[in-house]
């Protein structure tokens, strides 16, 4: 049953702990982190996620309340949620990765479903644009070459 789990942890630093890593889940799209730990953090994103399928003030109260970045909270109203507004749960997937080293403890991945990361996207337009910006320079330097060419030649 989620949120049953003690961690090995006080009540005050758990819910720091999960709060923190709910909050880089949403913000990232996956963290890395023990597989007990994951299921915590599954159920809690889950709720999260559904707080922002609701969109009301209330349930963005709620979500500021637990969420500790503002504009994790945004992209889960406006991003993640209309991105989930067909799924019925399960908007996350834990991921086995086998034991850590150093003490053993079995690793998993968090990930959210069907979300592709913005930032790579926004890279290819910076890229793109960017080398447009460079195709325009260079055509307007070749036009100037030819120009002077033009004239020196009459």
């Amino acid at each position: 049953m989620p949120g049953t789990r003690k961690l090995g942890r006080t009540t005050a630093q758990r819910k720091a702990m999960l709060r923190g890593m709910v909050t880089l889940l949403l913000e990232n799209g996956q963290i890395e982190t023990t597989l007990t730990r994951a299921k915590e953090v599954r159920s809690i994103a889950e709720k999260m996620i559904t707080l922002g399928k609701k969109n009301t003030l209330a349930s963005r109260r709620a979500a500021l309340a637990y969420i500790t970045k503002e504009d994790v909270v945004t992209k889960v109203f406006v991003e993640l949620a209309p991105l989930y507004a067909e799924r019925n749960g399960g908007y996350t997937q834990i991921y086995k990765l086998g034991p850590r080293r150093g003490d053993g403890a079995e690793m998993a991945i968090v990930k959210l479903i069907d979300y592709v990361k913005p930032t790579a996207d926004k890279k290819a337009a910076k890229k793109a644009e960017k080398k447009a910006k460079a195709d325009a320079k260079a055509a307007k330097a070749e036009a100037k070459t030819e120009e002077a060419a033009a004239t020196s030649a009459e």
